[in-house]
């Protein structure tokens, strides 16, 4: 007998039920919205792409796309958090006030500056070996450094055209010369009238008298 009765309140009353919870289906379904807009730079307005919105109610959310467009289902009253690369955080709470279930947001994003601690670095493991490699660095010549050393070896070489020349130099002359006819084959050679072994030889034959002509040799 009681389980006549069980069953017959059972069927009495399972239809309220279930039309209670349709309704709390359709509140929710009403609470819907479908969450769209863009991100953009507070100071240029230029897109923000691939900034990610993320629902801190329902854990969801997605990544706004190169223009900075981002869509997706969301309720009223949801916190969205809105963070990306160079930017500050920031959150928007959906309007539970809103008449229709869609929803378009332009969403400002405000550059973030990171400063960094400044890095110094050395070649040099210690402060000692950071003295010692100054003291001991030898600067290279500047261009008028060298050409004045150049203008020294040169006059010493005119100087010394009264003694013999040793076999490295005779090697070294030589080589010079078989590099210059090699590099100018088949083609006018230049004239080197900036040879210093030229102009020694020319100097030498000039004080022996060798470009003096025949009859004053005659005399």
């Amino acid at each position: 007998m009681n389980k006549c009765i069980c069953y017959i309140l059972f069927l009495f009353f399972c239809p309220f039920i279930s039309h209670s919870q349709q309704i709390q289906n359709g509140n929710k379904d009403h609470d819907l919205v479908q969450f769209s807009g863009i991100t953009i730079t507070a100071d240029s307005l230029n897109p923000v792409p691939y900034t990610k919105i993320f629902d801190k109610n329902s854990h969801r959310g997605t990544t706004s796309d190169i223009l900075g467009y981002f869509s997706f289902v969301a309720h009223k009253k949801d916190t969205v958090i809105f963070s990306a690369l160079g930017f500050k955080p920031t959150s928007f709470i959906i309007p539970d006030t809103i008449t229709k279930q869609r929803y378009s947001l332009i969403q400002l994003m405000t550059a973030d500056t990171l400063t960094l601690a400044a890095a110094y670095i050395f070649p040099w493991p210690t402060l000692e070996d950071f003295k010692r490699a100054f003291v001991e660095t030898k600067i290279p010549d500047d261009d008028l450094e060298i050409a004045r050393k150049n203008l020294i070896a040169a006059d010493i070489r005119i100087m010394a055209e009264d003694y013999p020349m040793d076999s490295r130099m005779n090697y070294n002359n030589y080589i010079e010369n078989q590099t210059s006819k090699l590099y100018y084959f088949g083609q006018q050679q230049p004239f080197n009238i900036f040879n210093p072994f030229a102009w020694a030889k020319f100097i030498k034959a000039w004080k022996e008298g060798k470009f003096k002509s025949q009859e004053e040799r005659l005399k």
